[in-house]
């Protein structure tokens, strides 16, 4: 398989668990609710706003919350009801049909507006967010919607790809984006691929979780060491094997 395809593109489609491992950090061990917001708040501490000047409003994948939270389809439960109660916005990334980030929808309208202001794109960006954000849980939108529904003109849906609150998904459709996100994309990439490299240029192609978690970063890991594990645990790019020793993490690949 080629080794680029497999890091980006497969990266996020779910292998086959082994029955002899388990993931680090399970939540919901003993049967009580999970409290997603609390996870997602403590995840978001990991993200690196000065990297960005802070302009980013902070992005946690979903697939992080499966390396604290072992249910998935209670994770999806979770999160559903978030985003439908209009505390957490959804996003497709782009780089895989199975990367979606999420982001708290007050932080993304504070950084939308900060961005905004004072551009000519400004109201209508306004009026997007407030019309279209505020009550709709899609993560993309057709003309047809954007024309009829929400009764944007041409020239305004124009006006929001531009901003970069919509980018184009197909001839007559376009997704929810975050502005200026190009650049957190390449460096989460960049930087999964490191660590992944890390993991497999270990002895026996492991490394404890602890050991892993407090390797200093180099130039080609922009993020903390932990919002990386947290994202090859999730996306199973490594198996979390039990250990007195400690988590160990296996690279899938072995």
């Amino acid at each position: 398989m080629n080794r680029k395809r497999a890091l980006v593109s497969d990266a996020f489609k779910a292998k086959k668990r082994r029955n002899d491992t388990e993931r680090f950090g399970a939540g919901d061990d003993g049967g009580e609710p999970a409290d997603m917001k609390s996870t997602l708040e403590n995840l978001m501490t990991l993200f690196p706003r000065k990297l960005f000047n802070d302009a980013l409003p902070p992005i946690v994948l979903k697939h992080q919350l499966y390396s604290v939270h072992n249910d998935k389809t209670l994770v999806d439960k979770e999160v559903n009801k978030l985003q439908e109660s209009g505390e957490l916005l959804m996003f497709q990334l782009g780089f895989d049909s199975e990367a979606f980030g999420l982001v708290f929808a007050s932080d993304y309208k504070t950084k939308v507006l900060a961005g905004e202001e004072g551009k000519a794109t400004q109201a209508t960006v306004e009026k997007f967010l407030e019309k279209v954000v505020s009550s709709c849980t899609d993560l993309s939108f057709s003309k047809d919607k954007m024309l009829r529904e929400f009764l944007f003109t041409d020239s305004e849906i124009t006006q929001l790809v531009k901003s970069g609150v919509l980018t184009v998904r197909d001839a007559g459709s376009w997704w929810l984006s975050i502005p200026n996100s190009g650049k957190f994309t390449k460096y989460f990439i960049q930087g999964r691929k490191a660590v992944l490299g890390m993991v497999k240029k270990s002895k026996y192609n492991e490394v404890l979780r602890v050991d892993l978690e407090e390797r200093r970063t180099t130039s080609h890991v922009k993020f903390p060491m932990k919002y990386h594990v947290h994202d090859i645990v999730g996306a199973e790019l490594v198996e979390s094997i039990p250990t007195t020793s400690g988590t160990l993490l296996r690279s899938a690949d072995s």
